[in-house]
């Protein structure tokens, strides 16, 4: 049974742009997509283009490496359905160079009010604070980039120790794989801990359930 008496939400989106953190979506769709053999969900992929979109953050280059990955997009910012429910937002070094996420500030912020739960990855919450949605509210993000996220928006109240935070109808998580556990807490609270629990042993991975349990806080410094 779900968690809650309101009905389950059936419309997700996430958002792409250059240089996005590939587990930092991949990750909580597979869990998704799992979910979605006894739930009916739909998936629409944003970006500012239909052009498959990369992982490719130009760091990479700097160490002669040329790998990477790219993902089509389903609709463009301009087009996007007007009826999601949930948004996923990743992080990833392209989040620090505002010519890759143009546009995505602008969406974000315009599209909030429609919606019913805004989720974030990563450095996706640097995103998010850039829109002032986040203003005086709790959330967290990658603890190795912690200085850096600060800096985009001061009025947000950022826990430096926490695997993922909720405030509202916005989750924040932690580094990368974070956003793992996230989703399978936020699933949790909409369809009930059952069904969690059974997605995550038809991956057979292993949950974090505390949303407090982040020792990276203290490998990275931010304590």
């Amino acid at each position: 049974m779900p968690a809650s008496a309101t009905p389950a939400p059936t419309k997700i989106g996430v958002i792409l742009f250059p240089g996005f953190q590939l587990l930092d979506i991949c990750g909580p769709l597979d869990v998704l997509n799992i979910l979605s053999s006894t739930k009916i969900l739909h998936l629409s992929i944003l970006a500012s283009t239909l052009n498959p979109v990369s992982t490719k953050h130009g760091l990479s280059g700097n160490a002669g490496s040329n790998f990477g990955e790219s993902i089509v997009p389903t609709h463009t910012f301009a087009n996007a359905p007007d009826d999601l429910e949930v948004l996923i937002l990743p992080g990833g070094f392209g989040a620090r160079k505002e010519e890759n996420i143009e546009g995505v500030v602008e969406f974000v912020e315009a599209y909030y009010p429609k919606l019913r739960w805004c989720l974030t990855v990563c450095t996706g919450s640097a995103i998010l604070a850039k829109t002032g949605v986040l203003d005086g509210r709790r959330a967290t993000s990658n603890k190795r980039a912690f200085a850096w996220v600060r800096e985009q928006n001061p009025a947000v109240q950022w826990v430096p120790k926490a695997r993922w935070v909720v405030d509202g109808n916005i989750w924040t998580s932690s580094g990368i794989s974070a956003g793992i556990d996230l989703i399978y807490a936020w699933i949790a609270e909409v369809w009930g801990e059952e069904t969690a629990s059974f997605v995550a042993d038809c991956s057979e991975y292993e949950r974090n359930t505390d949303p407090g349990n982040d020792r990276f806080a203290e490998r990275w410094g931010v304590l």
